[in-house]
């Protein structure tokens, strides 16, 4: 059985230089801007949406865009002439504190460039090393959320999909120290996995750990499939010994194989919202907020005020 990631062997990291760090993109009506400092991960996550079939080394070769920092710089200093700025997503297609991290430094830089400028920010991680700059997202915490991204409370289960990644008890220890000094968090249960981690004893354990975290908010989206996706996912449901994982999944996806290259595939109505409801119930009960945060409740605010000093402004200072 072919796995989709090298086994016993420590990724290879690669330099390389960017012209552009700071990428507008669009989501449905949403508008934002996304930073990611390194390309490839080493979480080697199953059900990733960032390894397209054109990036087949993508958990095994990591680059670092060496040069993040200064071209961030130069973006955010031609950026006034801009009406509007939206906050910045750290990151989307990677996680900003992967492993390679600790070597190159890249996303505390790029993070002291934001705040330099005044930029609100998201950090998006399931990595315990962003511990490492807690007192720097401390100093800023009016305007920055860090969202974790959290799939299962199994060991048996992250061992799986998600081998690269620390364990999920390692997660809510480090969250805890950020609620603790009043830094914003988010559970982004996402995405939930079919047959995998969809079950009601799973969803509770880790609402009930956010819970006890101090977290106010959870969030979460079920899994897409995508002709490479699938490909993982099957051999993920043969090796976690799911019967009939392959058949479930071809009636909650109603789709018939191959998968067309290019195709994102959205699990059926039904089970999207009897998921939903399952989540929401439990964040009900828990007294937390199933939603997205805002930072400061908005999601732009006005170039012209952004200043190059060292007094941090949130964004009621924008509006």
């Amino acid at each position: 059985m072919d796995l989709w990631y090298a086994q016993n062997r420590a990724p290879e990291f690669k330099l390389k230089e960017s012209k552009m760090i700071l990428h507008p993109f669009t989501v449905k009506d949403y508008e934002g801007l996304t930073i990611n400092p390194y390309q490839g991960c080493q979480h080697r996550c199953g059900y990733c949406y960032a390894t397209y079939e054109w990036s087949p080394e993508f958990y095994d070769r990591i680059y670092a865009k060496s040069n993040s920092p200064q071209i961030l710089e130069n973006q955010l200093r031609s950026w006034k002439f801009k009406k509007q700025i939206h906050p910045v997503m750290i990151s989307s297609a990677t996680d900003a504190y992967q492993a390679a991290e600790l070597k190159f430094e890249l996303t505390r830089r790029c993070i002291e460039v934001l705040q330099k400028y005044n930029f609100p920010y998201y950090v998006f991680t399931k990595s315990t090393i962003i511990k490492r700059d807690l007192e720097l997202h401390k100093r800023y915490k009016d305007n920055c959320i860090i969202v974790w991204s959290i799939t299962t409370s199994d060991e048996n289960i992250r061992r799986c999909i998600e081998p690269g990644t620390p364990p999920t008890s390692a997660m809510f220890e480090v969250i805890s120290k950020f609620t603790d000094l009043g830094i914003r968090c988010c559970i982004n249960v996402d995405p939930i996995l079919p047959l995998i981690t969809d079950s009601s004893d799973n969803i509770e354990s880790i609402i009930s750990s956010s819970r006890k975290a101090n977290v106010k908010y959870i969030s979460g989206a079920v899994l897409r499939l995508r002709r490479d996706i699938w490909e993982r996912m099957k051999v993920i449901l043969k090796l976690l010994d799911i019967k009939n994982g392959i058949k479930e999944y071809n009636r909650i996806f109603q789709f018939i194989e191959p998968i067309k290259a290019g195709r994102n595939i959205a699990a059926s109505y039904s089970y999207t919202n009897m998921i939903f409801e399952k989540v929401r119930k439990s964040v009900l009960k828990n007294e937390m907020n199933f939603e997205f945060p805002r930072i400061n409740g908005a999601d732009k605010v006005d170039a012209r005020n952004i200043s190059n000093n060292n007094d941090q402004l949130t964004l009621v200072d924008y509006m």
